[in-house]
């Protein structure tokens, strides 16, 4: 993949983690037909890419991203049935099918204003960690619209039904702060350490055996919606495709070295892997 040719979306790979910067920063990376159509690209590739082992998304200069370009999005389409289809599915497929389900450790990095539209992709990454002066909003009810594509779905998923329907209702802005109280972010930091605790996680997160991350995000993520009936028989066939899988073999290797070799305590780290 020729991550370069991107006019919307940047791409930098180093110590296997690839930074995944929404690149309009003119327009607050807001989002338009082509960033969606370039992301759905590039997380394609860094699916697949070895050289990559974790994903960031973030935003280039002071915004994570304004949500949809209401003017590129909405507006220019309004008339253009077939590009605005194509325009909504390709929207839904980055911020929702591919982020929620992809094979790797994913965090969102909040450097700045966060609105509407990309609360989706917020909620869809494994982690989130907001500048404390990061700017949130569901400002649609403001300019008559409703916070679909997923956005009243995830807010709700996130957060508590009473701060969801806040936020939605009064289109009220709040901080990085907030959003940590009410749970839409893991936490909040100073910006200056903003790229610090993030490059904190991902390392933590790197240690982890690749495959069994992998199940329990799949884990996590279906047995919301299951029964109690459901989710034993589901995590009965996990469990087994899981060990089927993993070539670290890290069950066994857990075992061996908190049973066999004390060296190290399950409680509180990562077995050693090889």
């Amino acid at each position: 993949m020729d991550f370069p040719k991107f006019q919307t979306v940047k791409v930098e790979v180093a110590d296997d983690v690839a930074w995944v910067t929404m690149n309009r920063p003119d327009k607050r990376n807001a989002m338009s037909p082509q960033m969606h159509q370039e992301m759905i690209a590039a997380l394609g590739a860094l699916a697949e890419a070895p050289e990559a082992k974790m994903l960031v998304l973030t935003g280039a200069g002071d915004s994570w991203s304004a949500g949809q370009d209401i003017e590129l999005f909405f507006r220019n389409l309004d008339d253009k049935p077939l590009e605005k289809r194509r325009a909504i599915l390709a929207s839904q497929e980055w911020r929702w099918n591919q982020l929620a389900h992809f094979p790797k450790p994913t965090i969102a990095m909040v450097n700045g204003f966060c609105y509407g539209a990309a609360f989706t992709p917020l909620v869809a990454c494994d982690f989130a960690i907001a500048a404390e002066d990061a700017k949130f909003g569901l400002s649609e009810i403001n300019w008559g619209i409703l916070p679909g594509g997923l956005v009243a779905k995830v807010m709700l998923d996130a957060c508590s039904y009473r701060d969801a329907k806040w936020y939605a209702l009064t289109g009220e802005p709040f901080d990085g702060r907030v959003a940590a109280q009410i749970r839409l972010v893991n936490f909040a930091v100073p910006r200056a350490k903003l790229r610090e605790e993030t490059v904190k996680l991902a390392k933590m997160l790197l240690a982890k055996n690749p495959q069994v991350y992998k199940s329990v995000k799949e884990v996590m993520h279906h047995v919301r919606g299951m029964d109690v009936e459901q989710a034993t028989d589901y995590l009965k066939a996990k469990e087994m495709e899981m060990r089927f899988l993993d070539r670290e073999q890290g069950r066994t290797q857990g075992m061996k070295q908190f049973l066999d070799e004390k060296a190290y305590r399950p409680g509180l780290e990562t077995y050693k892997r090889g």
